[in-house]
């Protein structure tokens, strides 16, 4: 991780450079940060830790409002930065990266080039794991796959990552999954899971941990899966879901619709045509966030792990998600797109 943060602090050095003008825009200003998850979920709670020590990396010390705007599954924070918010450097979108594959892919809904957004970066690469209460009656991967009827797991909408992952794993490891979808944020699907209206979810660690920090060591939520390049350090014994793919096919099918687009689920960016200055400036203050004593140590304090991306990262794996080879794209097309 500090090789990371060494080469995003380079990236804010080179970006420091900006014209007076423009850091005098930024004086007694309101920068407006629109947020696509609900109130007291893991979007909104980084979000929160982010605004309260960005501003001062601005010249001017703009003040940082953090609005939640949710709904179908944080698609519409998406589009309004992208076609509604004005680009003068006022506003900043966070939604869930997993829609830059759904767009990439063609599904319906998504009417907007993700690439034309600008992307400031990622604090976090998310690492996506599968959590059930134990009422569920499954608190292992044997139980799972032997379930008589499907495991109920709770979704935001087609696009978010927390419905695809479930689709993914349902036909690369051909596991029993009922997918309940139309919650707008993780703070929903927790709490639809502790009522007993769903059995669990599947959705980033780093955010999971946090939302279930006393319910997992007292066993409560079991965490039975990892759809991760790697098994986790706190999760030694949980299984891999890529040691279970029977198949090539189905190890593509992970990596390609899980694993690498997980990389950019807490993406932040910036709306199009914003002036390149003004641009340079936020992504500047972003990265300076990132390293900033005060943040890193409320980060801890709060269980928020950093490991992130700089713009120019992010913008490259948008691009390469656009690239997809022919079969693959169909593949993932069949399994992530529900049929009209």
């Amino acid at each position: 991780m500090k090789t990371r943060l060494a080469l995003l602090f380079s990236a804010a050095l080179c970006c420091a450079a900006s014209s007076s003008h423009a850091e005098d825009f930024y004086k007694g200003k309101v920068i407006r940060v629109i947020v696509g998850g609900s109130a007291g979920g893991g979007f909104d709670i980084y979000t929160r830790a982010m605004a309260r020590h960005m501003g001062k990396h601005i010249a001017g010390n703009p003040s940082l409002i953090v609005e939640n705007m949710t709904g179908a599954g944080t698609l519409i924070a998406a589009k309004y930065v992208h076609s509604s918010a004005r680009p003068d450097g006022l506003s900043i979108g966070m939604f869930n990266g997993g829609l830059i594959l759904g767009r990439a892919l063609g599904m319906k809904g998504i009417d907007f080039d993700m690439r034309e957004l600008e992307y400031l970066g990622v604090p976090v690469q998310d690492n996506p794991v599968c959590a059930l209460r134990k009422e569920s009656g499954v608190t292992n991967l044997d139980q799972w796959t032997a379930a008589k009827t499907p495991v109920k797991l709770g979704g935001l909408s087609p696009g978010n990552s927390t419905s695809d992952v479930a689709r993914i794993i349902q036909t690369a490891l051909n596991l029993p999954v009922q997918l309940v979808e139309g919650y707008r944020g993780t703070n929903e699907v927790r709490l639809a899971t502790d009522a007993g209206e769903i059995h669990g979810a599947c959705w980033a660690w780093e955010t999971l941990k946090t939302a279930w920090a006393k319910a997992i060591p007292a066993g409560e939520v079991n965490v039975v899966l990892q759809v991760t390049a790697k098994k986790l350090p706190d999760l030694p014994n949980v299984p891999l879901a890529l040691d279970l793919a029977k198949t090539e096919e189905a190890k593509l099918l992970l990596r390609a619709g899980a694993i690498d687009p997980a990389a950019v689920v807490r993406v932040y960016v910036t709306t199009p045509r914003i002036p390149r200055d003004r641009l340079g400036i936020l992504r500047n203050a972003f990265a300076k966030t990132l390293t900033d004593p005060e943040f890193v140590a409320e980060a801890k304090t709060a269980n928020l792990d950093i490991n992130p991306l700089t713009g120019e990262e992010v913008k490259k794996l948008v691009e390469d998600l656009f690239k997809l080879k022919p079969e693959t794209k169909a593949k993932l097309v069949s399994t992530l797109i529900p049929k009209q």
